[in-house]
């Protein structure tokens, strides 16, 4: 493909850490996934990147394609940021929409003296292949509605709602309540104001969003997605000067007195429940009737080992995300990565730095994937009955001071239960049935020992390698 490159490790010593089947580029710092969208039979997605360094500054969009979700391209840079432009200091976050056939991103744009509000900003692609954009000159918000004391203003979304296309922008108010706004953008380049979509002092969103560990005072990376049973889902990633965690929210979204709409949340919970993933993005894909959705993997270990390494950040797998009937999250890994399994699975031993493990138990049961020199291992306990999934890394060597216990995801109980696991390098992506999910980073030590072990009296255990990457 034009301007293409097959998404495998870089050239030189291969880094163990380094996932080879998920979106990165091969060098520098990525974060937030961004503009997830289907086009002309293929996928695209683009994401947070500076191409000269592995730090958060200098922000352009990177850009990655695949036929199928398992198999990427990358891609040249689609977006830079334009000298004395609204975007001077960072193409941020956002999305890519159809504007009437000509594929648009719509994205924040920050200037030097921006001080945490960004103007609302848009580049039209000049290809089939989206490789070429243009920005367009003037942004089409320049920051936040009169009158609203907002501090927080970035990263807007754009998604379709009774006939008309609709924005969100995640924000963030001075006496610390946080918010998604709502913008009638019908028009792309005319933009008004429709009012608050769903605040903080909402009763089930105040009780989500201040989860243990996860009070905030802004609402980012706003993402909503309708369902096949009509329900829809908001996902927001918490912040309070720092990112903390991502939560979703549940309801219906209903069209006020003058047709704006609104969101009446029923349920919610955690998006995620590891430490290592942020800045949810999600594709409404109506030819296929589903959503999905991508997340951030930030690094978790000392920054003189990441620049050392010359890379920071992955996307995690492509997640099938629905709703169960009681409201709660319902999450799948995307069938299509089983395209990356090996022809034949195996039961026990050595594990390969790339593998996708299932698990399915009918008592408790343990599997062991990694233990150190030392003695510390880190294992999926499951059982069944108690309906818990239970990811222990109490022991593991950790370079953060966050604190180590074990991760306990629960499901309903019953008489069996069905674990996913997903590594790629350092990433770990664990799946409690089809209820929760989880994203951890590992790092392996030179000495550690990567082996399946199970013990359990009624378990069943099967692990394909991973691999080759991206086969031509």
């Amino acid at each position: 493909m034009n301007a293409a490159s097959r998404l495998t490790a870089p050239s030189g010593p291969v880094d163990p850490h380094a996932p080879r089947f998920r979106v990165r580029p091969p060098a520098n710092w990525m974060n937030d996934p961004n503009g997830p969208f289907h086009w002309r039979g293929r996928y695209h997605l683009f994401y947070q990147y500076n191409p000269a360094a592995p730090a958060h500054t200098n922000i352009h969009w990177g850009h990655a394609s695949s036929p199928d979700l398992a198999h990427w391209d990358r891609h040249r840079v689609a977006l830079t940021p334009t000298p004395g432009g609204p975007d001077e200091a960072g193409c941020w976050s956002g999305c890519v929409v159809d504007d009437d056939g000509v594929p648009t991103a719509v994205y924040s744009g920050i200037d030097r003296n921006h001080a945490g509000l960004s103007s609302i900003c848009l580049a039209v692609a000049e290809d089939d292949g989206l490789m070429d954009w243009k920005p367009v000159p003037a942004p089409v918000l320049t920051g936040p509605p009169p009158g609203f004391d907002v501090t927080m203003f970035r990263d807007p979304f754009v998604f379709r709602f009774g006939g008309r296309r609709w924005a969100l922008v995640g924000a963030g108010h001075a006496d610390g309540t946080p918010s998604v706004l709502v913008y009638d953008c019908e028009d792309l380049y005319a933009w008004r104001f429709a009012g608050v979509l769903v605040d903080g002092r909402d009763p089930v969103a105040s009780r989500t969003a201040r989860l243990p560990g996860s009070a905030s005072t802004g609402w980012e990376c706003p993402q909503l997605w309708e369902t096949p049973g009509g329900d829809w889902v908001l996902a927001v990633a918490l912040w309070d000067g720092d990112p903390r965690a991502t939560v979703y929210l549940t309801g219906r979204l209903l069209a006020d007195a003058h047709g704006n709409p609104r969101f009446s949340p029923r349920a919610g919970g955690p998006l995620d429940h590891g430490r290592d993933f942020y800045a949810p993005s999600v594709l409404q894909h109506t030819e296929a009737d589903r959503a999905l959705l991508w997340g951030w993997s930030w690094e978790a270990r000392p920054q003189q080992d990441v620049d050392r390494a010359g890379w920071a950040g992955v996307l995690t797998a492509p997640r099938v995300m629905d709703v169960h009937e009681d409201g709660t999250l319902r999450v799948a890994p995307a069938p299509e990565l089983e395209l990356l399994r090996a022809s034949e699975p195996f039961g026990a031993g050595p594990l390969p730095d790339a593998y996708d493990l299932e698990i399915t138990a009918r008592s408790p049961a343990t599997v062991g994937l990694l233990r150190s020199a030392a003695g510390a291992e880190l294992t999926v306990g499951l059982d069944p009955a108690d309906g818990t999934v239970i990811l222990d890394r109490s022991d593991w060597p950790r370079s953060r001071p966050d604190g180590s216990g074990p991760l306990v995801l629960r499901t309903p109980p019953g008489a069996q239960l069905a674990v996913r696991v997903l590594v790629d390098g350092s990433l770990l992506e664990l799946f409690a049935g089809d209820r929760a999910m989880a994203t951890e980073r590992v790092y392996r030590r030179p000495d550690d020992v990567a082996e399946l072990v199970v013990s359990g009296e009624d378990v069943q255990v099967r692990c394909w390698e991973q691999g080759p990457p991206n086969p031509a």
